[in-house]
């Protein structure tokens, strides 16, 4: 297998690489946040029809801005990457063998092993590749011919790397 293919100097292309790469390690916090508001809005129903109510009424709406705040914390992080990320548009490319991912961008250029790929997640518009439990980089679909995500797919379904959304 070997497939190359060029990223232009797009520059939307960084900010949407950087919410699908901090997606991943964000998503904790809505789940956490959702937890804590629903906990809080509970406790402070509850705490109305008792006499302790009013001890406890500021602990649960404190639970119930800290649950939203955390919920908006994600969306925040990702528009606040999206916008610094924008002036990072550089031309690029990916090469991708059956021994590693090569990418360049600008004057840089590094590689992963697939043999130190330990899963990649499908999402709409990327492939996110790990290494370790951490998201490495990102392989675009949408620049690549069909027959080469069709290719690179069943090679990563064959090595047990891909998991399906």
């Amino acid at each position: 297998m070997h497939i190359r293919f060029d990223v232009p100097a797009d520059p939307a292309y960084p900010g949407r690489v950087a919410a699908a790469l901090s997606s991943v390690r964000l998503r904790k916090y809505g789940y956490i946040g959702a937890v804590l508001a629903a906990v809080g809005a509970i406790g402070f129903a509850v705490s109305r029809g008792f006499a302790w109510g009013d001890r406890i009424s500021p602990l649960c709406m404190a639970m119930v801005v800290a649950g939203l705040l955390s919920m908006l914390y994600p969306p925040w992080v990702r528009l606040r990457a999206r916008r610094r990320s924008s002036r990072y548009a550089v031309e690029g490319a990916y090469d991708i063998t059956d021994d590693n991912i090569m990418m360049r961008s600008g004057s840089e250029s590094g590689g992963i092993a697939w043999d130190g790929v330990t899963k990649v997640r499908d999402t709409p518009e990327f492939w996110i590749v790990y290494v370790g439990r951490m998201p490495a980089t990102v392989i675009p679909r949408h620049l690549m011919s069909a027959e080469d995500a069709e290719t690179l797919r069943a090679y990563m379904t064959k090595r047990g790397l891909l998991q399906l959304r």
